[in-house]
């Protein structure tokens, strides 16, 4: 049976990776506490006893703002650690997939962005992002780097299960309504990853669920749901701002569509966001 070996396996992408292999696969998952993926000899140890015939990398440093202060342990996880993982699969001959994120782009253009658009990150998280994407081009030219966005799960620490929280808690929230782009749920993308590493695509391609919205339309959404599953109280308030309003150490993109026409190309279509964020409350509401 063919083994895949994800590393980030503790993460909510990790986590949903391991619970929708394909049939025909093994998956054997990898944490920070079982791997140091800064560490070569780490990472080649573990793929000579694993030996893998895949390996998909969802491991990722993500705190946004945290980077700003943090950035030598952004840079270490999000750029350092893809390319070494890259080189040494491109050593043994072994295929590599690599999740990059909407954040390598600055934002600035009213249209969905092509794979090949001009990457200009505003901060330290998107600029690390963006080394990744570089170290693993450059170390293993056949990888795949897949980009998505605005990812969230059923479980884990994410703005679906933090507007959950605080619309139940206050009644009310405030969401910024200038930044615009797509919802991803995890188990669409894990399902999507799966499907493009079944492939011998390389390069970048660009996968997110169907739909835009702003992050105040997608608190919006989650209020309509969480209330139909009967998660929050019948009444809550999702407020509109600007970005201007709510100031945050790191600047994010105001527009961040993909183009997703390379990733619906190797994994099919996605479903709209709206329909994946209602499976995703569905789940919440089964496990409460």
């Amino acid at each position: 049976m063919t083994v895949a070996l994800i590393t980030g396996a503790g993460g909510q992408l990790g986590r949903t990776l391991l619970a929708t292999v394909p049939q025909g696969i093994q998956a054997q998952g990898v944490d920070r506490t079982a791997l140091d993926i800064t560490d070569a000899d780490a990472i080649a140890a573990t793929l000579d006893a694993v030996s893998p015939a895949l390996l998909i990398n969802a491991a990722a440093y993500t705190a946004v703002d945290k980077a700003e202060s943090e950035r030598e342990a952004a840079f270490a996880c999000n750029a350092v650690a893809p390319g070494l993982l890259a080189a040494a699969c491109a050593e043994r001959g072994i295929p590599f997939v690599h999740v990059s994120t909407d954040f390598v782009f600055d934002g600035t253009r009213s249209s969905p962005y092509p794979v090949d658009a001009p990457v200009a990150p505003l901060g330290a998280y998107g600029q690390s992002k963006l080394e990744g994407e570089q170290a693993v081009a450059s170390a293993h030219p056949a990888a795949l780097t897949v980009r998505t966005s605005w990812v969230y799960a059923a479980e884990g620490k994410n703005f679906l299960l933090t507007m959950l929280r605080v619309m139940k808690e206050r009644g009310a929230v405030s969401v910024v309504a200038d930044q615009v782009g797509t919802p991803t749920h995890t188990i669409s993308l894990a399902k999507a990853l799966w499907k493009m590493a079944a492939t011998d695509a390389s390069g970048i391609a660009h996968y997110a669920d169907a739909g835009t919205a702003a992050w105040y339309d997608f608190a919006v959404a989650i209020a309509e749901e969480g209330i139909a599953a009967g998660l929050l109280p019948a009444t809550v308030e999702v407020k509109p701002i600007a970005t201007a309003d709510y100031p945050t150490p790191a600047a994010r993109p105001a527009y961040s569509v993909f183009d997703r026409s390379t990733g619906w190309a190797l994994a099919g279509q996605a479903r709209h966001w709206r329909a994946e964020l209602r499976d995703a409350i569905a789940a919440v509401a089964a496990s409460t």
